[in-house]
């Protein structure tokens, strides 16, 4: 395994820190774990793989380094890191940034971007790093969002129409999903790109913010009724 792939296995950039490496292994193993369902035997030893390779690299094999052929001086925007929220590296289209002079570039990104590509803006290049946006984040070549749901939704299942970053998405939802809070949507997640493969997109089920005690509330009222009676 290269470290480019170790990267974006773990979902890291090169600059990632030892403390950001240890966070991206534990998240990813988690998820890629045999005994957790949509967890996977293979991905889950390609994560223990990519760790152990990055976590044991020396440092100067972390440095990127300008292209032998680069003859003059490197400007200051060459080898910058590119951050790009997760719903724009799944569709591509155009986004504005800032460099380090004060100026600003647009780029074109092409879909399925992920994390350690690399993308070119005139004679300046940079790295991609996905950066969740609070509802979206991306493993790999998976995207993960947060979907709060009704109590009752997620206790009883059944085909639910959820209202994501990405639309609408229709999905089965069973008692099992519904406890494990997780549901899978095969072959929805980031595009297949060059050498890496088509996505999953994993939506996780949570609790409505000011659902839970509602339903408490619920509960405690068809109990006092009961007991009444």
């Amino acid at each position: 395994m290269s470290s480019k792939r170790a990267r974006e296995v773990l979902g890291v950039t090169a600059q990632a820190t030892a403390a950001e490496l240890r966070r991206a292994f534990r998240e990813a193993a988690k998820l890629a774990h045999p005994d957790r369902k949509g967890g996977d035997a293979a991905r889950f030893r390609e994560v223990v793989e990519a760790y152990h390779l990055l976590h044991e690299a020396k440092p100067s094999d972390r440095v990127v380094q300008p292209p032998a052929t680069v003859a003059r001086p490197a400007r200051a925007s060459e080898g910058k890191i590119l951050p790009v929220p997760p719903l724009l590296a799944m569709t591509g289209g155009e986004m504005e940034h800032a460099l380090a002079d004060g100026r600003r570039i647009k780029l074109t990104l092409p879909p399925g971007l992920r994390a350690g590509d690399k993308v070119r803006a005139g004679d300046a290049e940079f790295e991609v790093a996905l950066r969740g946006d609070g509802q979206m984040l991306v493993r790999g070549d998976d995207l993960w969002i947060t979907v709060p749901l009704d109590p009752r939704l997620l206790a009883e299942g059944g085909r639910i129409a959820l209202e994501t970053p990405l639309g609408r998405r229709v999905v089965w939802v069973t008692k099992k999903a519904g406890e494990r809070g997780l549901v899978r949507l095969v072959g929805q997640g980031l595009p297949a790109r060059g050498r890496h493969r088509q996505g999953h997109l994993f939506l996780r089920l949570t609790v409505a913010a000011g659902e839970a005690n509602s339903a408490a509330r619920t509960l405690r009222r068809r109990f006092a009724a009961a007991w009444a009676a």
